[in-house]
């Protein structure tokens, strides 16, 4: 296992004033043994971060560092990384010993010890009755499996994870994070795993990277950055529904930009009177989307508050000490 340094990290693409700059100066210390997620939409930059620490794109500027060293000019197979893939990347003829066991022949390990660490990540991954099938006979969920077996043999100092759940349904999705939370927690190997859903972010990551265009805006547990967003990218990307930012809602003061998360605005007789547009109903409980003049707000309610009619003008009273504020200038934060 190994922590990893982010030291002001840029990457771009092309020479002089044709240059596309991708990544702007990235810093982060991540511990031994920390799973870290990097989460952000597409084009932000997270893959390519991560590829970057992989050692399949060039570092433009700065230094990652794997352990005691700066790896910017080392080959991949030289960083002892290994990386499962959003694809799974397996060999159809081969089966899922033979996949599992494949990069470990090619190092020449001996065949007990192959052996035994197959069986062993089979163990873990509850694949052991799998081992002679075929990934046409295996479903998506199980050939991600095996990807995080061929990974787990090889016993890196680090784990690249590129959005590995993305082609899972929901169900399978949701149990595949429980198989890697467990995972990380048997193995504790320093982890990086990038995706852009943010619901998979708040569930697995220890600390979690949040990318905007190319910029890290906020690096930190998830509830600090579910509770302090550090800009109104961040409240906006992070929770689902995104937070409330309204510039023009009672209370709001000139220059700043008031934010406010749907359960904490809470149904009342008075407080800020807002037209029901429309009502979602997610068992049990509802959101209610709202007109307050000209900005759109979201509450979040439960079944015994009823749902209230298409059209009706509903009351609602933001918890004061709920209250997010930001410059809306800069975007960014301020703390009274």
């Amino acid at each position: 296992m190994a922590a990893i340094q982010f030291n002001n990290v840029i990457k771009r693409y092309g020479q002089g004033k044709q240059a596309l700059q991708v990544i702007h100066g990235v810093n982060a210390d991540i511990g031994d043994g920390e799973f870290i997620v990097i989460v952000g939409p597409s084009g932000c930059g997270k893959s390519t971060l991560l590829r970057m620490v992989a050692g399949l794109e060039e570092v433009t500027g700065g230094e990652i560092s794997i352990g005691p060293r700066v790896v910017n000019a080392l080959e991949p197979a030289e960083r002892d990384i290994a990386m499962v893939f959003q694809n799974y990347a397996l060999y159809p003829h081969m089966s899922v010993f033979d996949n599992m066991a494949y990069g470990l022949k090619i190092a020449k390990v001996p065949k007990d010890e192959i052996k035994a660490r197959v069986d062993k990540a089979a163990k873990i991954l509850e694949l052991g009755h799998l081992l002679e099938r075929k990934p046409r006979q295996l479903s998506g969920g199980q050939r991600q499996r095996v990807a995080m077996g061929r990974a787990i043999v090889r016993q890196p100092q680090v784990f690249l994870f590129d959005e590995p759940l993305s082609n899972l349904d929901a169900k399978l999705r949701a149990q595949t994070r429980i198989e890697i939370q467990k995972l990380h927690r048997e193995l504790g190997i320093t982890s990086l795993f990038v995706t852009h859903d943010q619901v998979e972010a708040m569930t697995l990551a220890q600390r979690m990277m949040v990318m905007n265009a190319g910029h890290m805006e906020q690096f930190g547990t998830p509830e600090a950055v579910y509770n302090r967003p550090a800009t109104t990218f961040v409240a906006s990307f992070i929770g689902s529904p995104p937070m409330n930012l309204l510039q023009h809602a009672p209370g709001a003061r000139e220059g700043r930009i008031l934010g406010i998360r749907p359960e904490h605005l809470d149904l009342s007789d008075d407080g800020w009177a807002m037209t029901v547009e429309t009502v979602e109903l997610l068992g049990a409980e509802r959101l209610v989307h709202c007109r307050l003049g000209d900005e759109a707000v979201i509450l979040r309610t439960h079944e015994g508050d009823g749902a209230p009619p298409v059209g009706s003008t509903v009351h609602a009273r933001p918890r004061e000490d709920r209250l997010h504020w930001f410059d809306a200038a800069t975007q960014r934060r301020i703390d009274d």
